[in-house]
C-alpha cells in the first residue's frame, strides 16, 4: 500500500461500519471480477474507503466460503432460484450466514438483524422482508443442529 493510501486509512470504530464497507467491497466484485485485494487498494485510493480487520475478515471469508455461503442460501428459497435474487440481497446474504457459521462472538440475531438493516439501506423494503426470512431459516436449522 502506498504511504499516502496508508495515511488515508482510518481506523473504523464499529462492526456495522465494518459489515458496510464489506458489503461494498464485495459487491463491486461481483460486477467487476477483480482480484479482492486489487478492488481494496482501489477503494482506499480512490474513495477513501476505511478498510479494517473486520472487514478484511469478512471479505476473506466470504470468498473463501461462497459456494458453502450459496448452497445454505438457495436450500432456504421457496420458489426462487439464486439468480432471481438481486445483488444487493445476496451480497448481504452471504455476509450474514458467513457470521451466522463461522463468526462465534457475533450473535445469530446480531447478524440477521445488521443484514436486514443493511438491506434496508440499500434495496427496498420487500427486499428486506425477504432477507430476513432467509436468514431466519438459516438460523432455525442452527438451532436445531447445522453447523454452528
Amino acid at each position: 500500500m502506498s504511504e499516502k493510501a496508508a495515511g488515508r486509512e482510518k481506523k473504523i470504530r464499529t462492526r456495522r461500519e465494518e459489515r458496510k464497507q464489506a458489503f461494498y467491497l464485495l459487491f463491486e466484485q461481483i460486477f467487476q471480477k477483480d482480484d479482492m485485494s486489487l478492488i481494496m487498494k482501489d477503494a482506499v485510493d480512490a474513495r477513501d474507503a476505511e478498510i479494517g480487520e473486520y472487514t478484511r475478515k469478512l471479505v476473506s471469508g466470504v470468498e473463501e466460503k461462497t459456494s458453502v455461503l450459496d448452497e445454505h442460501i438457495s436450500s432456504k428459497l421457496k420458489g426462487w432460484k439464486m439468480n432471481r435474487i438481486s445483488k444487493v440481497a445476496l451480497t448481504v446474504l452471504r455476509i450474514a450466514v458467513y457470521e451466522m457459521l463461522y463468526v462465534d462472538d457475533v450473535p445469530v440475531s446480531v447478524s440477521i438483524n445488521e443484514a436486514v438493516e443493511l438491506t434496508k439501506e440499500f434495496a427496498t423494503p420487500s427486499d428486506a422482508s425477504f432477507v430476513n426470512g432467509v436468514l431466519g431459516s438459516v438460523a432455525k436449522e442452527l438451532e436445531t443442529g447445522g453447523e454452528k
